[in-house]
Protein backbone atom coordinates (compact mmCIF):
# COMPACT_ATOMS: atom_id res chain seq x y z
CA UNK A 1 0.00 0.00 0.00
CA UNK A 2 1.04 3.45 -1.01
CA UNK A 3 -0.14 7.00 -0.25
CA UNK A 4 0.09 9.80 -3.42
CA UNK A 5 -0.33 13.44 -2.64
CA UNK A 6 -0.86 14.45 -6.52
CA UNK A 7 -4.94 15.31 -5.55
CA UNK A 8 -3.28 17.78 -3.30
CA UNK A 9 -0.76 19.81 -5.33
CA UNK A 10 -3.91 19.73 -8.36
CA UNK A 11 -5.89 21.36 -5.83
CA UNK A 12 -3.52 24.19 -5.00
CA UNK A 13 -3.05 24.79 -8.88
CA UNK A 14 -6.51 25.18 -8.78
CA UNK A 15 -6.72 27.81 -6.00
CA UNK A 16 -4.03 29.25 -7.45
CA UNK A 17 -1.56 29.04 -3.77
CA UNK A 18 2.18 27.51 -4.04
CA UNK A 19 3.66 25.44 -1.44
CA UNK A 20 4.77 27.72 0.75
CA UNK A 21 1.81 29.64 0.75
CA UNK A 22 0.36 26.26 1.83
CA UNK A 23 2.51 25.84 4.47
CA UNK A 24 2.47 29.30 6.22
CA UNK A 25 -1.40 29.11 6.35
CA UNK A 26 -1.84 25.95 7.61
CA UNK A 27 1.31 26.06 10.05
CA UNK A 28 3.02 23.08 8.71
CA UNK A 29 6.97 22.70 9.00
CA UNK A 30 9.14 22.60 5.82
CA UNK A 31 10.08 18.95 6.47
CA UNK A 32 6.24 17.79 6.19
CA UNK A 33 6.29 19.56 3.56
CA UNK A 34 9.01 17.74 2.27
CA UNK A 35 7.56 14.23 2.99
CA UNK A 36 4.44 15.05 1.03
CA UNK A 37 6.35 16.00 -2.12
CA UNK A 38 7.67 12.60 -1.30
CA UNK A 39 4.53 10.95 -1.08
CA UNK A 40 5.41 9.78 2.57
CA UNK A 41 3.37 9.37 5.20
CA UNK A 42 2.51 12.03 7.68
CA UNK A 43 0.45 12.57 10.94
CA UNK A 44 -3.67 13.03 10.41
CA UNK A 45 -3.34 15.84 12.57
CA UNK A 46 -1.55 17.76 9.58
CA UNK A 47 -4.33 16.35 7.11
CA UNK A 48 -6.70 17.96 8.89
CA UNK A 49 -4.71 21.51 9.23
CA UNK A 50 -4.84 21.03 5.27
CA UNK A 51 -8.31 20.48 4.48
CA UNK A 52 -9.10 23.05 7.28
CA UNK A 53 -6.90 25.73 5.17
CA UNK A 54 -7.59 24.22 1.56
CA UNK A 55 -12.05 24.07 2.74
CA UNK A 56 -11.84 20.42 1.17
CA UNK A 57 -12.03 16.97 2.58
CA UNK A 58 -9.55 14.19 3.10
CA UNK A 59 -9.98 12.43 -0.15
CA UNK A 60 -9.37 15.57 -2.00
CA UNK A 61 -5.80 15.84 -1.14
CA UNK A 62 -5.22 12.16 -0.48
CA UNK A 63 -5.46 8.91 -2.47
CA UNK A 64 -3.98 5.26 -1.26
CA UNK A 65 -3.03 3.30 -4.17
CA UNK A 66 -2.86 -0.93 -3.16
CA UNK A 67 0.11 -2.35 -4.59
CA UNK A 68 0.03 -5.93 -6.67
CA UNK A 69 1.45 -9.13 -5.24
CA UNK A 70 3.63 -8.76 -8.27
CA UNK A 71 4.63 -5.13 -7.53
CA UNK A 72 5.61 -6.49 -3.76
CA UNK A 73 7.40 -9.20 -4.79
CA UNK A 74 9.18 -7.77 -7.53
CA UNK A 75 12.93 -7.32 -7.08
CA UNK A 76 14.45 -3.78 -7.73
CA UNK A 77 16.96 -2.78 -10.98
CA UNK A 78 20.18 -2.30 -10.67
CA UNK A 79 22.43 0.67 -11.83
CA UNK A 80 26.08 1.59 -11.66
CA UNK A 81 26.80 5.40 -11.96
CA UNK A 82 29.85 7.10 -13.25
CA UNK A 83 31.28 10.14 -12.37
CA UNK A 84 28.72 10.22 -9.93
CA UNK A 85 29.72 14.03 -8.33
CA UNK A 86 27.65 14.15 -5.01
CA UNK A 87 25.25 11.73 -5.57
CA UNK A 88 22.22 14.00 -7.21
CA UNK A 89 21.51 12.05 -10.36
CA UNK A 90 22.26 8.55 -7.83
CA UNK A 91 19.81 9.63 -5.66
CA UNK A 92 16.87 10.79 -7.59
CA UNK A 93 17.36 7.30 -9.54
CA UNK A 94 17.64 5.32 -6.16
CA UNK A 95 14.03 6.91 -4.91
CA UNK A 96 12.72 5.54 -8.61
CA UNK A 97 13.17 2.07 -7.12
CA UNK A 98 16.89 1.11 -8.57
CA UNK A 99 19.42 -0.78 -6.51
CA UNK A 100 22.81 1.04 -6.81
CA UNK A 101 25.93 -1.38 -7.12
CA UNK A 102 28.61 1.07 -7.85
CA UNK A 103 29.44 4.46 -8.02
CA UNK A 104 32.40 5.82 -9.73
CA UNK A 105 33.68 9.40 -8.61
CA UNK A 106 37.18 10.56 -8.92
CA UNK A 107 37.13 13.59 -6.51
CA UNK A 108 37.63 12.76 -2.83
CA UNK A 109 35.60 15.08 -1.47
CA UNK A 110 32.92 14.05 -3.96
CA UNK A 111 33.11 10.40 -3.12
CA UNK A 112 33.34 11.46 0.85
CA UNK A 113 29.75 13.03 0.22
CA UNK A 114 28.57 9.79 -1.28
CA UNK A 115 29.68 7.64 1.87
CA UNK A 116 29.01 9.54 4.55
CA UNK A 117 25.22 10.34 2.97
CA UNK A 118 25.45 6.50 2.13
CA UNK A 119 27.23 3.76 3.72
CA UNK A 120 25.81 1.06 1.92
CA UNK A 121 26.68 2.49 -1.39
CA UNK A 122 29.84 0.70 -2.90
CA UNK A 123 31.41 3.93 -3.90
CA UNK A 124 34.50 3.86 -6.07
CA UNK A 125 37.26 6.80 -5.47
CA UNK A 126 38.96 6.09 -8.21
CA UNK A 127 40.34 7.55 -11.58
CA UNK A 128 37.84 5.76 -14.36
CA UNK A 129 40.99 5.10 -16.55
CA UNK A 130 42.00 2.64 -13.66
CA UNK A 131 38.32 0.37 -13.39
CA UNK A 132 37.32 0.75 -17.20
CA UNK A 133 40.34 -1.53 -18.35
CA UNK A 134 39.32 -4.02 -15.51
CA UNK A 135 37.35 -7.21 -15.77
CA UNK A 136 34.72 -5.38 -15.57
CA UNK A 137 31.72 -8.50 -14.82
CA UNK A 138 34.34 -9.87 -12.37
CA UNK A 139 34.86 -6.76 -10.38
CA UNK A 140 30.75 -5.60 -10.23
CA UNK A 141 29.64 -9.80 -10.32
CA UNK A 142 27.79 -9.39 -13.47
CA UNK A 143 27.05 -10.97 -16.62
CA UNK A 144 27.35 -9.04 -19.79
CA UNK A 145 23.83 -7.89 -20.12
CA UNK A 146 22.44 -8.34 -16.86
CA UNK A 147 22.47 -4.75 -15.53
CA UNK A 148 19.39 -2.45 -16.22
CA UNK A 149 20.65 0.90 -16.30
CA UNK A 150 24.18 2.71 -16.59
CA UNK A 151 23.62 6.68 -15.79
CA UNK A 152 26.06 9.34 -15.53
CA UNK A 153 27.79 11.68 -17.64
CA UNK A 154 31.10 12.87 -18.91
CA UNK A 155 32.48 16.19 -16.38
CA UNK A 156 30.09 19.02 -17.70
CA UNK A 157 33.47 21.55 -17.45
CA UNK A 158 34.37 20.16 -20.65
CA UNK A 159 31.40 21.12 -22.16
CA UNK A 160 29.64 23.89 -20.60
CA UNK A 161 28.43 27.19 -22.35
CA UNK A 162 30.54 28.90 -19.14
CA UNK A 163 33.34 27.28 -19.54
CA UNK A 164 36.14 26.92 -22.80
CA UNK A 165 33.82 24.48 -24.76
CA UNK A 166 36.78 22.73 -26.08
CA UNK A 167 34.60 19.08 -25.70
CA UNK A 168 36.34 16.50 -26.46
CA UNK A 169 39.78 17.86 -27.32
CA UNK A 170 40.00 18.92 -23.63
CA UNK A 171 41.30 16.35 -21.38
CA UNK A 172 38.51 15.81 -19.47
CA UNK A 173 36.69 15.05 -22.44
CA UNK A 174 38.29 11.86 -23.45
CA UNK A 175 36.58 10.45 -20.25
CA UNK A 176 33.25 10.04 -22.30
CA UNK A 177 35.45 7.66 -23.86
CA UNK A 178 35.34 5.33 -20.49
CA UNK A 179 31.92 5.64 -20.51
CA UNK A 180 31.84 4.09 -23.64
CA UNK A 181 33.70 1.30 -22.62
CA UNK A 182 31.22 0.68 -19.45
CA UNK A 183 28.65 0.40 -21.95
CA UNK A 184 30.71 -2.04 -24.27
CA UNK A 185 31.78 -4.42 -21.75
CA UNK A 186 29.01 -4.67 -19.62
CA UNK A 187 25.73 -4.08 -22.09
CA UNK A 188 23.19 -3.07 -19.71
CA UNK A 189 19.95 -3.14 -20.79
CA UNK A 190 19.28 1.11 -20.58
CA UNK A 191 21.59 3.90 -20.64
CA UNK A 192 21.25 7.73 -19.07
CA UNK A 193 23.77 9.78 -20.08
CA UNK A 194 23.39 13.63 -18.77
CA UNK A 195 24.98 17.04 -19.96
CA UNK A 196 24.68 20.57 -20.65
CA UNK A 197 23.16 21.41 -23.72
CA UNK A 198 26.08 23.68 -25.04
CA UNK A 199 27.14 19.81 -25.76
CA UNK A 200 24.77 19.91 -29.08
CA UNK A 201 25.98 22.50 -31.16
CA UNK A 202 29.94 22.06 -30.13
CA UNK A 203 32.17 21.95 -32.74
CA UNK A 204 29.33 22.82 -34.98
CA UNK A 205 27.37 19.39 -33.89
CA UNK A 206 30.52 17.10 -35.09
CA UNK A 207 31.24 16.63 -31.07
CA UNK A 208 27.27 15.02 -30.42
CA UNK A 209 27.58 13.29 -33.53
CA UNK A 210 30.52 11.40 -32.77
CA UNK A 211 29.37 10.73 -29.47
CA UNK A 212 25.89 9.11 -30.55
CA UNK A 213 27.58 7.20 -33.30
CA UNK A 214 29.89 5.71 -30.64
CA UNK A 215 26.70 4.93 -28.86
CA UNK A 216 25.37 2.88 -31.52
CA UNK A 217 27.78 1.11 -32.27
CA UNK A 218 28.31 0.03 -28.90
CA UNK A 219 24.84 -1.56 -29.93
CA UNK A 220 22.34 0.75 -28.65
CA UNK A 221 19.43 2.77 -29.95
CA UNK A 222 19.31 6.63 -28.78
CA UNK A 223 16.09 9.36 -27.59
CA UNK A 224 18.07 12.71 -26.50
CA UNK A 225 15.71 15.58 -25.68
CA UNK A 226 16.36 18.94 -23.55
CA UNK A 227 14.84 19.34 -20.25
CA UNK A 228 14.48 21.82 -18.26
CA UNK A 229 14.60 21.09 -14.42
CA UNK A 230 12.12 24.10 -13.56
CA UNK A 231 9.56 21.58 -15.22
CA UNK A 232 10.23 19.01 -13.11
CA UNK A 233 9.42 20.58 -9.46
CA UNK A 234 12.99 21.84 -9.18
CA UNK A 235 13.20 25.93 -8.55
CA UNK A 236 15.79 26.34 -10.84
CA UNK A 237 15.73 27.48 -14.53
CA UNK A 238 18.88 24.43 -15.76
CA UNK A 239 18.57 22.73 -18.89
CA UNK A 240 20.47 19.39 -19.57
CA UNK A 241 20.88 17.35 -22.39
CA UNK A 242 19.50 13.79 -21.90
CA UNK A 243 20.13 10.93 -24.10
CA UNK A 244 18.58 7.70 -23.15
CA UNK A 245 19.56 4.60 -24.86
CA UNK A 246 17.61 1.08 -24.88
CA UNK A 247 20.05 -1.83 -25.96
CA UNK A 248 18.84 -2.93 -29.79
CA UNK A 249 17.84 -6.66 -28.91
CA UNK A 250 15.26 -5.00 -26.44
CA UNK A 251 13.15 -2.86 -29.04
CA UNK A 252 10.71 -5.11 -29.95
CA UNK A 253 9.46 -4.82 -25.63
CA UNK A 254 11.13 -2.41 -24.47
CA UNK A 255 10.04 1.69 -25.34
CA UNK A 256 11.27 5.54 -23.59
CA UNK A 257 8.81 8.36 -23.24
CA UNK A 258 10.14 11.37 -21.37
CA UNK A 259 8.54 12.49 -18.17
CA UNK A 260 5.53 14.82 -19.08
CA UNK A 261 5.87 18.32 -17.53
CA UNK A 262 4.97 19.09 -14.36
CA UNK A 263 1.78 21.42 -13.79
CA UNK A 264 3.15 23.16 -10.72
CA UNK A 265 6.72 25.49 -11.08
CA UNK A 266 7.91 26.18 -7.94
CA UNK A 267 9.84 29.28 -6.95
CA UNK A 268 12.77 30.59 -4.46
CA UNK A 269 10.10 31.28 -1.88
CA UNK A 270 9.20 27.66 -1.84
CA UNK A 271 12.50 27.02 -1.13
CA UNK A 272 14.42 29.93 0.91
CA UNK A 273 12.29 31.16 3.60
CA UNK A 274 12.82 28.48 6.13
CA UNK A 275 16.16 26.86 4.92
CA UNK A 276 19.43 25.48 7.32
CA UNK A 277 21.79 27.69 8.21
CA UNK A 278 24.82 26.55 6.00
CA UNK A 279 28.43 27.38 4.86
CA UNK A 280 28.84 30.44 2.51
CA UNK A 281 31.07 33.04 0.83
CA UNK A 282 30.07 36.80 2.31
CA UNK A 283 30.65 39.49 -0.63
CA UNK A 284 33.55 42.11 0.51
CA UNK A 285 32.23 45.20 1.80
CA UNK A 286 32.21 47.58 -1.37
CA UNK A 287 30.34 44.78 -2.89
CA UNK A 288 27.65 43.94 -0.70
CA UNK A 289 27.00 47.58 -0.42
CA UNK A 290 26.32 47.92 -4.28
CA UNK A 291 23.62 44.58 -3.87
CA UNK A 292 21.89 46.81 -0.77
CA UNK A 293 20.81 49.49 -4.17
CA UNK A 294 19.55 46.58 -6.16
CA UNK A 295 15.88 45.74 -5.66
CA UNK A 296 15.18 42.16 -5.98
CA UNK A 297 14.80 40.50 -9.25
CA UNK A 298 16.80 43.84 -10.54
CA UNK A 299 20.50 44.22 -11.78
CA UNK A 300 22.93 47.21 -13.01
CA UNK A 301 20.37 49.39 -14.87
CA UNK A 302 18.76 49.57 -12.00
CA UNK A 303 20.83 51.36 -9.13
CA UNK A 304 23.01 55.05 -10.36
CA UNK A 305 24.34 54.60 -13.76
CA UNK A 306 27.80 56.09 -11.96
CA UNK A 307 27.96 53.31 -9.18
CA UNK A 308 27.09 50.24 -12.12
CA UNK A 309 29.61 51.97 -14.75
CA UNK A 310 32.34 52.00 -12.00
CA UNK A 311 31.36 48.06 -10.65
CA UNK A 312 30.98 46.94 -14.37
CA UNK A 313 34.64 48.62 -15.96
CA UNK A 314 35.26 47.00 -19.00
CA UNK A 315 31.91 45.14 -19.00
CA UNK A 316 30.61 48.67 -19.20
CA UNK A 317 31.52 49.19 -22.95
CA UNK A 318 30.63 45.18 -24.12
CA UNK A 319 27.54 44.58 -26.05
CA UNK A 320 24.35 42.75 -24.99
CA UNK A 321 22.22 42.87 -22.01
CA UNK A 322 24.54 41.99 -19.71
CA UNK A 323 21.49 41.02 -17.18
CA UNK A 324 23.90 38.55 -15.37
CA UNK A 325 25.71 41.39 -13.75
CA UNK A 326 24.57 42.33 -10.05
CA UNK A 327 21.49 40.33 -10.52
CA UNK A 328 19.59 39.88 -7.79
CA UNK A 329 17.37 37.04 -7.50
CA UNK A 330 13.40 37.66 -6.40
CA UNK A 331 11.80 35.23 -4.45
CA UNK A 332 8.68 35.25 -7.02
CA UNK A 333 11.13 33.74 -9.77
CA UNK A 334 12.95 30.44 -10.18
CA UNK A 335 16.67 29.96 -9.39
CA UNK A 336 19.20 31.12 -12.16
CA UNK A 337 21.57 27.91 -13.06
CA UNK A 338 23.33 27.10 -9.96
CA UNK A 339 26.61 27.52 -10.47
CA UNK A 340 30.21 26.07 -9.25
CA UNK A 341 31.18 28.81 -7.31
CA UNK A 342 29.03 31.38 -5.13
CA UNK A 343 30.03 34.84 -7.30
CA UNK A 344 31.23 35.15 -10.63
CA UNK A 345 30.82 38.85 -11.48
CA UNK A 346 28.96 38.23 -15.01
CA UNK A 347 26.75 35.54 -13.42
CA UNK A 348 25.61 36.89 -10.63
CA UNK A 349 22.60 35.44 -8.59
CA UNK A 350 22.79 37.48 -5.05
CA UNK A 351 19.96 36.34 -2.39
CA UNK A 352 16.87 38.09 -2.80
CA UNK A 353 16.52 39.53 1.09
CA UNK A 354 19.96 39.72 1.75
CA UNK A 355 22.86 41.49 -0.01
CA UNK A 356 25.40 38.16 -0.34
CA UNK A 357 25.60 35.21 -2.56
CA UNK A 358 23.52 31.86 -1.73
CA UNK A 359 24.83 29.35 1.12
CA UNK A 360 25.82 25.77 0.26
CA UNK A 361 22.49 24.59 1.72
CA UNK A 362 20.12 27.27 -0.31
CA UNK A 363 21.77 26.11 -3.50
CA UNK A 364 21.59 22.68 -2.35
CA UNK A 365 17.80 23.61 -1.52
CA UNK A 366 17.25 24.67 -5.18
CA UNK A 367 19.32 21.48 -6.52
CA UNK A 368 16.23 19.83 -4.47
CA UNK A 369 18.88 17.77 -2.42
CA UNK A 370 17.00 16.84 1.11
CA UNK A 371 17.82 18.76 3.59
CA UNK A 372 19.90 15.87 6.06
CA UNK A 373 22.32 15.83 2.26
CA UNK A 374 26.17 16.50 3.74
CA UNK A 375 28.39 17.56 1.53
CA UNK A 376 32.27 17.32 2.39
CA UNK A 377 35.10 18.90 2.10
CA UNK A 378 36.20 22.88 2.41
CA UNK A 379 33.56 25.34 1.78
CA UNK A 380 34.41 25.84 -2.04
CA UNK A 381 34.43 22.25 -3.18
CA UNK A 382 30.94 22.41 -1.52
CA UNK A 383 29.89 24.76 -3.59
CA UNK A 384 31.39 22.81 -6.72
CA UNK A 385 29.87 19.83 -5.67
CA UNK A 386 26.56 20.86 -5.75
CA UNK A 387 26.87 23.34 -8.58
CA UNK A 388 27.63 20.44 -10.74
CA UNK A 389 25.38 18.01 -9.92
CA UNK A 390 21.76 17.30 -11.48
CA UNK A 391 18.56 18.24 -9.21
CA UNK A 392 17.07 15.23 -7.88
CA UNK A 393 13.72 15.94 -8.75
CA UNK A 394 14.99 16.01 -12.02
CA UNK A 395 16.82 13.04 -12.19
CA UNK A 396 13.70 11.12 -10.22
CA UNK A 397 11.39 11.79 -12.67
CA UNK A 398 13.53 10.55 -15.54
CA UNK A 399 14.57 7.47 -13.88
CA UNK A 400 10.74 6.60 -13.61
CA UNK A 401 10.58 6.49 -17.11
CA UNK A 402 13.18 4.17 -17.28
CA UNK A 403 11.91 2.22 -14.46
CA UNK A 404 8.66 1.75 -16.50
CA UNK A 405 10.37 1.21 -19.77
CA UNK A 406 12.46 -1.60 -17.89
CA UNK A 407 9.24 -2.74 -16.44
CA UNK A 408 8.29 -4.50 -20.26
CA UNK A 409 11.34 -6.82 -20.15
CA UNK A 410 9.64 -10.51 -19.28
Amino acid sequence: MSICYDRLWKLLIDKKMNKTELKEASGISFNVLARLGKNEPVSFETIEKICFTLNCNIEDVIEIKRNTDNESAKSKYTTIELFAGAGGLALGIEKAGFETLGLVEFDKDAADSLKINRPNWRVINDDIANISCLDLEEYFGLKKGELDLLSGGAPCQAFSYAGKRLGLEDARGTLFYHYATFLQKLQPKMFLFENVRGLLTHDKGRTYTTITNIFEQAGYSIQKKVLNAWDYGVPQKRERLITIGIRKDLLDCVTFAFPKEHDYKPVLRDVLLDCPEGPGVPYGESKRKIFELVPPGGYWRDIDPKIAKEYMKSCWDMEGGRTGILRRMSLDEPSLTVLTSPSQKQTERCHPLEARPFTVRENARCQTFPADWQFCGNVHSQYKQVGNAVPVNLAYDIAIEIHRSLEAIK
